[in-house]
Formats: structure tokens, sequence, C-alpha cells
């Protein structure tokens, strides 16, 4: 059995190659060539955490993939000089449940997920977008703005974030280098960040949304991942009610996030608001972007299809360059 760290999960899984997977992973799941039974949710208050259990089996395009997920966020990590998200996945033979790999979790979740609004930007996005405005900065964002940059010729980056250390920390990390542009700097506030966003994207742990609807200029394409729960809003819901809403998956949506159960109960949508999921608009089965001033938005919750997809092409890359360190099993 093979073991892939968190730098063997990078490098064996580029921010292109992760794109591709997620093309494949929600192509897979719109035609129904996916198993995804219910994530189980183990709410942890006693540690200000929680702990999710996500497994699929999917038929993508080089074969079966089968794979199981533990990730775990507990707020108070950072006081224990730990990362918020802890997480791993095992991959297993499809074809009789043999454990092929173990692989750091936190590193291919926030690649497989930041690939997921590479996706969602290419497909909803106008062509010209240049400027992006960036909510968070943390691990996430960065790879989130990654796969941005991966589709879309971006120029500019402003960052928002409550605290000024993350931000200088996101801006020394990214501006310049391989697959960011140079021009990365901090916003003083939301409204400045939004000023010129073509692009905004949204991966915060806000309970309440960050901008204010008003803020956003027509024609902008904002990717949300932050609300995973039904009590967290991160996107403003007159910005729902007015956006061409594209999600991963409508089920896990309208159970888990916030951003569309809130207005929903609001009276402001109802369910049939959500225009398509990801991998119809990857088919051809809907449109996306009907205009150059269309807000659209794509909302993200997480689907096990995207681990199984995303492990199944590291663990293929990794067994090609000689990537981590096998271990008898």
């Amino acid at each position: 059995m093979r073991v892939l760290s968190a730098t063997d999960v990078r490098a064996a899984l580029p921010m292109p190659r992760a794109v591709a997977a997620m093309r494949q992973a929600f192509a897979a799941l719109a035609a129904g060539r996916a198993d995804v039974p219910e994530r189980v949710h183990l709410n942890l208050p006693v540690h200000d955490g929680v702990s999710l259990m996500m497994s699929s089996f999917v038929h993508l395009a080089e074969g079966d993939a089968l794979a199981t997920k533990t990730i775990s966020l507990f707020a108070n990590n950072a006081e224990r000089g730990l990362a918020r998200i802890q997480a791993v996945v095992i991959a297993l033979e499809p074809d009789t449940g043999r454990p092929l790999a173990v692989l750091e979790g936190a590193a291919l979740t926030a690649l497989r997920t930041g690939a997921a609004s590479g996706v969602g930007t290419d497909l909803l996005a106008r062509g010209d977008c240049r400027t992006v405005a960036v909510f968070g900065a943390g691990v996430q964002a960065r790879t989130q703005l990654e796969a941005v940059c991966a589709v879309r010729d971006v120029r500019a980056v402003r960052v928002v974030d409550p605290l000024p250390d993350r931000v200088e920390a996101f801006v020394r990390d990214v501006a310049g280098q391989p697959g960011f542009p140079a021009d990365v700097r901090p916003a003083a506030d939301a409204r400045e960040a939004l000023a010129d966003a073509d692009i905004v994207n949204l991966a915060t742990t806000a309970n309440t949304p960050p901008f204010a609807d008003a803020d956003l200029r027509p024609g902008t394409h904002v990717n949300a991942i932050g609300s995973y729960q039904p009590h967290v809003q991160e996107v403003p819901p007159e910005t729902v009610a007015r956006a061409l809403v594209v999600v991963d998956s409508r089920k896990t949506a309208l159970a888990e996030t916030g951003d569309l159960i809130q207005p929903i109960e609001q009276g402001l949508i109802t369910p049939d608001h959500i225009h398509a999921e990801l991998g119809e608009l990857v088919l051809g089965r809907k449109r996306g972007r009907e205009n150059a001033e269309q807000i659209t938005l794509f909302k993200s919750v997480g689907v096990a299809v995207q681990d199984a997809a995303a492990a199944h092409a590291a663990l293929a890359r990794a067994e090609e360059l000689g990537l981590g360190t096998e271990a008898p099993w």
C-alpha cells in the first residue's frame, strides 16, 4: 500500500490535472455513474469541532474509483499549533476493496475543492475576467485562487480577511509565484475588494456574509465554498436571489448550506431557483451564463466523488513518478 504525504499529493496532483479530474467527477455524478451515500456529520461541540465521513464509487474515463474520507474541522486547533482541517483519504481497489493507498486528506481536499471552483469559473465566468476578490486567506483560498488562475487570465487579486497577518502571509506566499499574478494586494475592506472584481472567491469561516450584495458589479461570478451548515451563510441572500445558481449537488446543497436554506426559509427563493448541477453544465445538458451582465454563483459544499476522482488521479501519477512510501499491509 502506498502512503502519500501532503507534499506527495501536491506533486502528484498539479492544479490543471485536478481541474480535469473534477470535470470527470461532476460529469459522472450528473450522468448517474456514481454511488454517493449521504455523508455522516459527527458534531463535537465539546471540542468545537465536527468530523465528516464521505465515501463514493465512481465510473471515470480512466477506470473505476473507490475511496472514503474522514475530514475533521476543529476551530481551536490553531491554539495547539495544528491546522483547522485534518483529513485522511483511503483509496480502495474498486473490484476487491483492497486498500491501495492512504493519502493526506487536507491537501487533497484543498486541491479538489479549489479545482471545483476552477471548473465552475470556466463554465460560468465571462471570458474576459481579469480581477479576483478573495475573501478568506487560509489554505483553501490559495488553491481556489490557483484554480481560477488556471482557467482565466487573472491579472490582479485583492484579498480580504479579518486577520491582517493572514492577509500578509497570503500575499507573500502567492504574489508572483507560478500560476499566480504578481499583482496580489490587501484590500482595505469588502467594498474596495469588489470595486473592480470580475470574480469573487469565498472561502471563509464567517457565519454571516462578508460583503454586501449592492457592492457586486454586474457580470460578476461568485465561487462560494465556506458554508456547509444550515446556520452558516457566506453569500448575501439578495445575491443568491438574483444570481444564476449552480451547485455541485442539489440534494447535498439543499440539505446543508445556509446560503440556500436561509433564502428559502425567508421566501426569497424556492429549491427550483437552482439552475443546474455543475455536471449538467460539463455534459452540455444545461447552459451557463446567459449574458455579460448576469451574476452567476457556483455554490459548493463538497461531494465525495471529488475525493474519489482526485485520489484516483493523484495515485496514478504518484505511481508513475515513484512518489510516496510503500507500506506492508
